[in-house]
């Protein structure tokens, strides 16, 4: 089983986005069983908050469900328990980088280095702006995740189960 978390400063925009539509990606793909998926912060400020409405609201506008997910803050553990932790920024990743303890295998980048072709590498905030801000994020959570996907597979690493 690969096991993939995604990381923002606050695990209540962009991360639990990514977990949502990259969950149902997987569903949709018949490979949902081949994986574990998560979604962490940084920062601990809203540890056990669900998703911010804004999210959830643009999320159910795509048939996927955030309601039920709840903030975490990243541990030392992600990083033994993980084999991709993918940051929606640079600074996450900084910090993530800065918080890899040594020897650990976790692969460590930038969600939006999945999405080829893609013009931009960080996933913006929406915390502070308009709905549109999250309508944004959906659009490039899903070109990422469409990218991860097919990288898990073209690697061998997922493959669809068939009854």
């Amino acid at each position: 089983m690969v096991s993939v978390l995604f990381v923002c400063l606050g695990n209540i925009c962009r991360s639990p986005t990514a977990e949502g539509v990259f969950t149902n990606m997987c569903r949709k793909q018949g490979v949902a069983d081949s994986l574990y998926i998560d979604s962490a912060g940084t920062a601990g400020w809203h540890v056990g908050k669900a998703p911010d409405a804004r999210a959830v609201t643009a999320a159910a506008q795509q048939d996927i469900d955030l309601s039920a997910l709840r903030a975490r803050q990243v541990s030392q553990d992600d990083f033994s328990s993980f084999d991709y932790i993918l940051a929606m920024d640079e600074d996450n990743l900084a910090d993530l980088r800065s918080m890899q303890p040594d020897g650990t295998q976790a692969r460590v980048d930038l969600f939006l280095d999945y999405a080829p072709g893609m013009s931009v590498r960080n996933v913006p905030d929406p915390y502070y702006g308009g709905d549109d801000g999250f309508v944004q994020v959906l659009e490039l959570v899903r070109a990422a995740s469409a990218g991860l996907l097919t990288h898990l597979i073209a690697r061998g690493e997922v493959t669809a189960h068939r009854d």
